[in-house]
């Protein structure tokens, strides 16, 4: 006899994985603040109950889905570990430049798309958005700061100013991506910001 005490959840009528890429998608296209909670549902084929049992709220989701363009932008962990600062300098530097083309994405940066746009009442947001990109600066200062001391960058190099001076190329270029230029105008771009960065 069945016993009728045994309850077995409902399963979920769509596949998580799926719909926070499609939520990642309308929050780089759109920005944190410019994604209405209307607009992601529907790009994730979700009502809103399930999306705040499933993800949280949106702010919730919207970390989420930085986590998830993190994993799929990947590339600063491979530049940084190449052996010699020419190559991780070059290779973070184009990294960005193809990463804020991909055909396959909405141009630019979502972290900079969406600082850019935040009001007052998302300040979380910024904040969480800023401490991303300080950690990415950082490991980038770390591994400037090794080359330092090897011998490949001179000793009066200033490892948080040449970090600095990166980071801010990579946010110019995010600008530039999401207004029309070219994969191949900021690739040119990258490789000059590599070679200015580097001793003659």
């Amino acid at each position: 006899m069945e016993n009728s005490s045994v309850k077995t959840g409902r399963p979920r009528a769509f596949d998580e994985s799926e719909a926070l890429e499609a939520a990642l998608q309308v929050f780089w296209k759109r920005g944190y603040e410019g994604a209405s909670l209307t607009e992601l549902t529907e790009a994730m084929g979700i009502n809103r109950p399930s999306l705040y049992a499933t993800f949280g709220n949106k702010e919730e989701l919207f970390r989420k889905a930085l986590d998830r363009y993190a994993e799929k932008t990947d590339f600063l962990t491979q530049a940084l570990s190449e052996p010699k600062i020419a190559q991780v300098i070059e290779k973070l530097l184009i990294g960005f430049a193809d990463a804020q083309t991909d055909p396959n994405n909405p141009p630019g940066c979502l972290a900079t798309n969406s600082a850019l746009a935040c009001s007052e009442e998302s300040q979380a947001i910024r904040h969480e958005l800023c401490a991303r990109r300080l950690a990415s600066q950082l490991s980038i200062q770390s591994r400037l700061e090794r080359a330092k001391e090897e011998g490949e960058l001179p000793e009066d190099s200033d490892a948080a100013d040449m970090a600095r001076y990166i980071a801010i190329i990579s946010q110019g270029m995010s600008v530039q991506a999401a207004g029309g230029t070219t994969r191949e105008d900021l690739r040119r771009v990258a490789i000059l910001a590599a070679k200015s960065l580097l001793p003659a």
